[in-house]
């Protein structure tokens, strides 16, 4: 059941998101070779308390940290450890907090150090495809509206798009209806409607859409062992149209990236 949300409860949620945002910008500023996941990690949880939130994925669901880092071939859900990032790696970087009883939930995909360039391509396409499907996240459209949007614009360049992964709604759970997958059929699926919250979030493959996971329960790969990229925002509808409720601004500003990409989005302007 999809549970919209007052314009109250989105500004209480809008709050939850921006501080995920904020994470991830001081994540940004930090991250580079030799660091450590597990550094990082701690960094994030004492961030997020220190700015009263609570780290919404330690201990969700047996989750054992407070971010999912997921480098290279690895597409979502990877553990923090004690392996320092080299450079031409690339990490997706999945946060989530609580506060004011509602969650936030958002993910960037990091170069580190020199990537190769087709690696930056699939960072690239990825990051395009995130707008391409929130595009499609208005009134009079449904689920499966978003998904082919991704889908197709992704394996327009190649790239696998992984089926067993996906959105979801978003609220006072982590995961609410509906989910929302990266592809599908334009007019299937449930018909959007005003105050719902949810979190799109595309996860591409450079080859084989195919995933397996680790033994550790959580981390998941690609079946090829190529690289994967996965972004996500929290988007509201609002007035029919799609809001973020995230932001990447505070990530560029700590990486010097200039970018309007989310001007349509919102609003108003964004406040930092």
């Amino acid at each position: 059941m999809i549970i919209p949300k007052t314009r109250e409860e989105i500004e209480l949620m809008r709050a939850s998101s921006l501080l995920v945002s904020k994470t991830l910008g001081m994540i940004a500023k930090e991250i580079k070779p030799g660091v450590t996941t597990l550094y990082l990690d701690k960094l994030a949880e004492e961030f997020i308390r220190d700015h009263g939130g609570v780290p919404a994925f330690l201990g969700l669901y047996g989750f054992p940290n407070s971010l999912c880092m997921s480098p290279n071939a690895q597409v979502v859900h990877g553990i923090p450890n004690n392996k320092p990032l080299e450079s031409g790696d690339v990490i997706s970087v999945d946060c989530g907090v609580l506060m004011n009883e509602f969650y936030g939930d958002h993910a960037y995909s990091f170069e580190i150090g020199e990537v190769a360039p087709e690696t930056k391509k699939l960072l690239k396409i990825t990051k395009e495809s995130l707008y391409i499907g929130i595009r499609e996240f208005r009134a009079g459209n449904r689920v499966e509206d978003v998904g082919n949007a991704i889908q197709k614009y992704c394996e327009s360049h190649g790239y696998g798009v992984v089926r067993e992964l996906v959105g979801h709604g978003l609220g006072r759970k982590m995961h609410e209806d509906p989910e929302m997958p990266n592809y599908g059929k334009r007019g299937r699926g449930k018909l959007f409607v005003e105050g719902m919250v949810v979190a799109i979030e595309p996860m591409i493959n450079m080859g084989t859409k195919n995933i397996k996971q680790l033994k550790d329960g959580w981390t998941i790969l690609t079946a090829d062992m190529k690289p994967s990229a996965h972004f996500e925002h929290n988007v509201a509808l609002i007035d029919g149209k799609p809001e973020l409720l995230s932001t990447f601004q505070y990530v560029y500003d700590a990486l010097g990236i200039v970018s309007d990409e989310e001007k349509e989005f919102r609003r108003s302007p964004l406040v930092l």
